[in-house]
């Protein structure tokens, strides 16, 4: 009995300990100050933080969060019946279980676009053609092609919705198309954006400043860039999407589901402080709100005894720990792992 009074009060006190760590920035701090990395640096947390922004304003960098508020996935009566591998290792990079797939390692730049929930959902889409196909389909599917021509999915570049991006891969397809004037049948519109003015090694000079004035309405053309090899509708690539992942065991449904078919795209609420990421596995310090943003979930591991998913960005390698970041895993991190979207590609008969 005495024992059991024990680890009743021990836990107890974890659990306080647990909430007084979870320490919160005064809320009138600027998002893009270095009054906000300082600030995050002083408490010695688990990540640092730098300036990513610098001579852009704070609506621009809050116009990139693509994610509408309402986007939701739909909830089954139970728990997604997924079959939870025996054996999860405690770190996997899916950079590394299929090196032979360029687009996992791939960064993109959604511009001045708020269009995460697309780049993030061809990303995947990609990876997993890759994977599926053991490395003989090596595609990059346009994020152009869904932003633009799936007109339930997105209000222009202000917003989208990340599950939508899955159903139109299914009911209708996606074509080939990478970066700015990239390859493919249809490359991405916006151009590349330089969010500040310290680069390694000088590298952004060839990048301008977006420019700040509303980005330009999609205009869904069903064609090809000219010169392309293959016609719009012959160039498509189909998937199927996946069933919601909920239930007690949602963060090893997600591991399983990761080395086993590759990334998934997850959307996630952003508050004032993940602007200034630089390194380390994140945990929100801020209590101030500022939308939501879609993201790949690449793979985990664990750092000083601290569990995170290892996550690719789409503001460039500029931004963030090389256009990456970790957040914690296991506890749901302003929502993670919530909302998580996946889905198999029909592979061509060629």
């Amino acid at each position: 009995m005495i024992e059991v009074l024990l680890l009743i009060l021990l836990s107890s006190n974890l659990a306080e300990l647990k909430a007084v760590e979870r320490v919160f920035l005064d809320p009138g701090i600027d998002p893009l100050s270095d009054e906000m990395v300082n600030a995050i640096n002083s408490l010695n947390t688990t990540w640092k933080a730098k300036r990513n922004f610098v001579g852009v304003s704070f609506d621009y960098v809050k116009g990139l969060l693509g994610v509408a508020p309402d986007d939701d996935v739909s909830l089954p009566e139970a728990d997604n019946q997924i079959q939870i591998a025996e054996h999860i290792p405690e770190r996997f990079d899916a950079r590394e279980a299929w090196p032979y797939c360029s687009s996992i390692s791939n960064i993109r730049d959604q511009g001045s676009c708020g269009s995460c929930w697309a780049v993030a959902a061809v990303g995947a889409m990609s990876d997993r053609i890759c994977i599926a196909s053991e490395g003989h389909h090596q595609v990059e599917l346009s994020a152009e092609d869904l932003l633009a021509c799936c007109s339930d999915c997105r209000d222009d570049c202000k917003a989208g919705y990340a599950s939508r991006a899955w159903d139109y891969w299914e009911d209708y397809g996606i074509v080939t198309g990478g970066a700015f004037e990239g390859a493919g049948c249809k490359p991405y519109k916006y151009e590349p954006c330089k969010h500040n003015s310290t680069c390694p090694k000088g590298e952004c000079f060839t990048i301008s400043y977006c420019n700040e004035s509303k980005a330009e309405k999609p205009i869904c053309e069903k064609k090809c860039q000219p010169n392309y090899r293959e016609d719009y509708e012959k160039d498509k690539y189909y998937g199927k999407k996946g069933k919601p992942i909920f239930g007690s065991r949602r963060a090893e449904n997600i591991q399983t589901e990761v080395m086993t078919n590759g990334p998934v795209e997850a959307s996630f609420s952003v508050y004032s402080d993940f602007f200034c990421y630089s390194s380390g596995v994140y945990q929100q310090k801020s209590n101030v709100y500022q939308g939501e943003h879609a993201v790949r979930i690449i793979g985990w591991g664990v750092e000083n005894g601290v569990d995170y998913w290892l996550v690719a960005n789409s503001w460039n390698t500029y931004w963030g720990d090389q256009g990456y970041f970790k957040i914690l895993r296991g506890e749901d991190e302003c929502n993670i792992e919530t909302k998580i979207y996946f889905g198999t590609p029909i592979l061509p008969d060629n």
